[in-house]
């Protein structure tokens, strides 16, 4: 085994993804075999950096530049680019690089097909295994803020508007899952990095600086486009993102599915239940299709002809996309869980 690929090793075992030629072909489309060598010697000073690979100063600094860009490294300062490492986990390098590339499209394309082929042959089993073992979900759905916006009892983290002004600054990122998945048509740029992850998205390039009220029509693209908002399961706490999932593309919601693993074991459900007023209902079904729980069905309801929908409340994840395209207004949202279900919240 070469130098080179001794360094791709290594990296891809940082991962434990040390055996996986895939992985090692990933990796190998990021870095060049010189540029690999950098990233095994962090952390270190790109001085100390030129002294072990024996490279000019100036090309160092040159290809810690590119990595970062690429998302390859990251740096504590990313002003000041000091203190580099390479990405924590494949679930990180996955994100980074594919918000920003850097590649033509052909050989962008390329890098998508072989991440899909990854994830699906070998990934993705192991994640339904991480999140089959989980007691409690890290994340948690946070409901379309205008399917809840006259239900009373409402607080500060059940809410995406004033979620979203607990950050500073707002990037939006393009959906790096729904960019190599290529499965649905749903918006593309939608995914908000925010606070220290906004500012890193803005620094690379991959992300654009937005505002509060730009972000809350990004809210509304995703509310209306039916992608579900997804946020740390914490009441507290510096938020670093918010992802807008679908389950045909989403790097979590695909690996339950392929798996059978409960949707519980990747996010808590919200506080709110959505339930159907069968006197309203007019039997159109929109409900169903954008519901990604299968919580609702058409049933046969006495005294009418028309089938209508029916809320099953065990499979209801309380993320309202049903309430918010319901035209006869047949369905509404209802509070049904304590402040405490979600970990750190005061009770009210």
């Amino acid at each position: 085994m070469s130098i080179e690929q001794d360094a791709y090793t290594n990296l891809a075992a940082r991962h434990n993804l040390g055996e996986s030629k895939r992985y090692r072909q990933i990796l190998q489309m990021l870095m060049t075999p010189a540029q690999a060598q950098l990233v095994v010697q962090l952390p270190a000073t790109p001085e100390e950096l030129s002294q072990k690979t024996k490279t000019p100063l100036a090309q160092v600094n040159k290809d810690l530049e590119e990595l970062f860009l690429r998302g390859v490294i990251i740096p504590r300062n990313f002003q000041t680019r000091e203190g580099y490492r390479f990405c924590r986990s494949t679930e990180q390098l996955h994100d980074a690089t594919q918000t920003m590339t850097r590649f033509d499209k052909a050989t962008e394309a390329k890098y998508f097909a072989l991440w899909d082929e990854f994830c699906n042959k070998e990934w993705y089993s192991e994640v339904a295994k991480t999140y089959a073992t989980r007691e409690i979900p890290l994340e948690r759905i946070v409901p379309a803020y205008k399917a809840i916006e006259k239900v009373p009892g409402i607080q500060p983290y059940d809410d995406v508007r004033e979620l979203i002004k607990l950050a500073d600054p707002i990037s939006v990122v393009p959906c790096p899952c729904r960019r190599h998945a290529q499965q649905c048509n749903k918006p593309m740029d939608v995914c908000l990095q925010l606070g220290r992850g906004g500012e890193y998205a803005i620094m690379r390039g991959s992300g654009k600086k937005i505002s509060y009220t730009e972000a809350i029509k990004v809210m509304d693209e995703v509310e209306d486009g039916g992608e579900v908002h997804i946020w740390p399961n914490v009441a507290t706490g510096a938020p670093r993102f918010m992802c807008n999932c679908c389950d045909d593309c989403c790097i979590a919601w695909v690996p339950l599915k392929q798996n059978n693993i409960p949707h519980e074991k990747r996010a808590a459900k919200s506080r709110f239940e959505a339930s159907n007023d069968h006197s309203k209902c007019n039997g159109c079904q929109v409900c169903v299709d954008r519901c990604m729980f299968d919580a609702i069905e058409m049933v046969k309801v006495p005294g009418t002809k028309k089938m209508k929908a029916q809320v099953d409340p065990e499979k209801c994840w309380g993320c309202g996309l049903c309430v918010i395209k319901c035209e006869p207004q047949a369905l509404s949202m209802k509070l049904v869980r304590p402040p405490q279900h979600i970990p750190g919240a005061v009770p009210a």
